[in-house]
């Protein structure tokens, strides 16, 4: 079943007039006008219009004024570093280094009957590992490639007399660990020695063994005065003390023997 819609009809526009077909164009004349900012009256003199928002430049009166101008200065005189490298402290000194305190404990170590146990007050490590460094060199003139075995060996004989020394004392001892490694290491000195003697001694005779008995005990009684002095132990252990520290170099001894 159909039904019948009724549509109006449709009215196309002559040709004729150009203006029908273009209604909502506005005029020419009803446009807005394009901004146009006024310039100044005397543009060469540099005076600007003070209705402008803004400020004229003149380039002839801004180069005049550049090339006067002093040069931009970035530092003054209170900015610039006046130190120089004389007043700067030496370099072993920074590092904590006292090449003369280590050359005063060094010959109070070469004289075994009167010790100086007052220069072992502050422990230091740079003396002993120059000793154990030249222990190594000497092993190592003689065919021994010893330079681990001996800071084993001193690492643990340091912390071997500190354990016997705070044991005997209890809590009277006042023997720090890092004060025993450095004795330790000074009282090596005499080792160092034996070793640099033996390269010129043949092995395996009585001579060797000899010299090894001397060494042995120098380094027993500096490092048995020096520890029984700086820590205040008294007579009654310093035998003790003595037998340990005869152990150690012994041990050390045999190192350059064998």
């Amino acid at each position: 079943m159909s039904r019948d819609f009724n549509a109006p009809p449709v009215v196309f526009p002559s040709g004729g007039g150009s203006t029908a077909a273009n209604p909502r164009r506005p005029p020419s004349s009803a446009m807005a006008p394009q901004f146009q900012p006024p310039r100044p009256a005397n543009s060469v003199s540099g005076a600007s219009n003070p209705a402008l928002p803004f400020m004229s430049f003149d380039m002839s009166a801004a180069a005049a004024s550049t090339s006067t101008a002093p040069p931009p200065s970035f530092f003054s005189s209170s900015t610039i570093p006046t130190s120089s490298f004389e007043d700067e402290p030496p370099l072993l000194e920074e590092l904590g280094i006292n090449t003369r305190q280590i050359w005063r404990k060094t010959v109070s170590i070469l004289n075994p009957i009167r010790v100086n146990s007052n220069l072992h007050e502050d422990g230091d490590l740079s003396g002993p590992f120059i000793f154990l460094m030249a222990f190594g060199l000497f092993q190592l003139l003689a065919g021994k490639f010893h330079f681990g075995i001996i800071l084993g060996w001193v690492t643990v004989a340091a912390m071997f007399l500190y354990f016997v020394f705070n044991m005997l004392l209890g809590r009277n001892g006042n023997l720090d660990l890092y004060r025993c490694f450095s004795l330790v290491g000074y009282c090596m000195l005499p080792m160092v020695m034996f070793s640099a003697i033996s390269l010129f001694v043949p092995r395996g005779g009585f001579v060797m063994f000899g010299l090894g008995l001397v060494f042995v005990l120098w380094s027993t009684r500096v490092c048995t005065r020096l520890l029984a002095e700086i820590a205040s132990c008294g007579d009654e252990h310093r035998g003790l003390v003595a037998y340990a520290c005869w152990l150690v170099f012994c041990l050390f001894s045999l190192l350059v023997i064998f």
